[in-house]
């Protein structure tokens, strides 16, 4: 049930047909139904923020269409149904084009269309407002603050950097390395302008093969190439009025590259297999590991479309580049992780913190991310430690798979490391490989005739 009632005005001044609309829209308890005689006591009651104003069209004070225009003068979000006795289609047309919600021919038998017609509002309602919230929770999810952890000198110049993005429709050219958090920042900036309402669209040069990459960002019509079965737009139309966002733009075709400057030039698109421009005005972040300038001088990257893109630039340092952040983001992680997945909080120990600061993190955030992941799960108390933290190289299994072993002596090696791990008890090992106590039993009987106990 929404949050606060559906509230109804009933305008309509035959006293018998006033009462039949009140007790057809009072059926649904949700509905809150006030009314009225006449075109100046609605009016006068608007400040009351109706959802729906049910209109009479021949009213004794006013017109029906001059009360329908002041109402949508007053409060645009107001819809109104109006209610007639006549179906003259040039009075449908002006109704609808002033802003009437639906017109509703005047029967005894109008409950259902009226019932139907007013949920189809409700519905229509809460699904703004959802969108609304949805709109909230995505702009505080990218809030700068919680889109990039972290304090140090380094990242401070990254926030104010994404805000003045964020003021204006500048191109912007995020760079870094692998995993420092590019796609990220685009998203910090795209939920924070202007274009918030709008689509952020990601596109990931890289990993579309090179003959698929023009239609994936302009689009195709029916029967340009082998298996274009139907017409498709492309990420460019998908975009428009928000954020197109091109990650890994230094592995762009060169021939694809003349056409996407032209795109940004002309701001249109001509699908595949079409010669009509499709017009479009979509906000540009892209995003590189690669140096673009180095690029142009290898001749491998158009200096005009370098010069086009280059924008506003943001550098993103490496994380072992950020001192104290490496410590804040692995504990934002923790406490992520942990709520996704219902574990109770966990915290480092110092041994794990110790190791962590050791490390260079050649992946960045995101080697982080799978590290402090893995070792959530790996630990088994409140509190994680240094054996729980596997780093580069670090394996779980360090010597048994570099070992040819049937998978007979692959079960039995396994088993007792856990018995190791666990100090000998059977009964917390056989839980941990879900397997049978008796199990665990045979296995090393039948490997050196020994058990262990519990």
């Amino acid at each position: 049930m929404d949050e606060k009632p559906f509230k109804i005005f009933v305008v309509e001044d035959d006293e018998w047909y006033n009462r039949l609309l009140v007790h057809n829209l009072s059926l649904n308890p949700d509905y809150e139904i006030e009314s009225f005689t006449c075109g100046k006591d609605c009016l006068d009651n608007l400040h009351k923020n109706p959802d729906v104003v049910t209109l009479d069209y021949r009213l004794p004070d006013m017109k029906g269409i001059d009360v329908l225009k002041q109402i949508k003068e007053e409060n645009e979000e107001i819809h109104v149904v109006m209610i007639s006795g006549q179906d003259e289609i040039e009075v449908v047309v002006d109704l609808l084009k002033y802003g009437a919600y639906d017109y509703i021919v005047k029967t005894k038998d109008i409950r259902e269309r009226l019932l139907n017609t007013v949920s189809n509002i409700r519905k229509g309602e809460s699904l703004k407002r959802e969108i609304v919230s949805l709109r909230k929770e995505v702009k505080k999810k990218y809030s700068y603050q919680n889109t990039i952890v972290g304090s140090s000198p380094a990242i401070q110049k990254i926030y104010s950097l994404i805000e003045k993005a964020t003021r204006t429709n500048i191109t912007v050219t995020v760079t870094g390395e692998t995993g420092t958090g590019k796609e990220l920042v685009a998203k910090a900036i795209h939920y924070n302008s202007a274009r918030a309402g709008n689509s952020f669209v990601a596109v990931n040069v890289a990993a579309i093969p090179n003959d698929l990459v023009e239609s994936e960002l302009f689009g195709h019509e029916k029967g340009a190439f082998t298996g274009a079965n139907f017409s498709r737009i492309g990420k460019f139309e998908e975009a428009d009025g928000g954020t197109l966002f091109l990650d890994e733009i230094g592995e762009m075709d060169s021939a694809l590259q003349a056409k996407l400057l032209r795109a940004l030039q002309e701001k249109e698109v001509v699908r595949v297999g079409s010669n009509k421009p499709v017009k479009t005005n979509c906000r540009i972040i892209i995003a590189t590991n690669k140096n673009l300038q180095d690029e142009v001088r290898q001749g491998r990257f158009r200096q005009d479309l370098y010069f086009r893109l280059i924008g506003l630039p943001i550098e993103l340092p490496p994380l072992r580049e950020r001192g104290n952040d490496l410590i804040a983001l692995a504990k934002h992680f923790i406490s992520e992780f942990c709520h996704e997945n219902g574990l109770p909080l966990k915290t480092l120990s110092a041994e794990a913190t110790d190791k962590l600061r050791a490390y260079k993190f050649p992946g960045n955030v995101r080697e982080l991310k799978s590290v402090i992941e893995l070792a959530v799960t790996l630990s088994d108390d409140k509190e994680i430690h240094g054996d729980n933290i596997f780093l580069g190289n670090e394996s779980l299994l360090p010597e048994i798979l570099d070992e040819e072993m049937t998978l007979r002596e692959f079960d039995i090696r396994i088993v007792k490391r856990m018995l190791a791990k666990y100090g000998n008890n059977t009964r917390l090992v056989a839980e941990k490989l879900d397997i049978g106590i008796a199990t665990i039993y045979r296995m090393l009987k039948k490997e050196n005739g020994t058990t262990s106990s519990e």
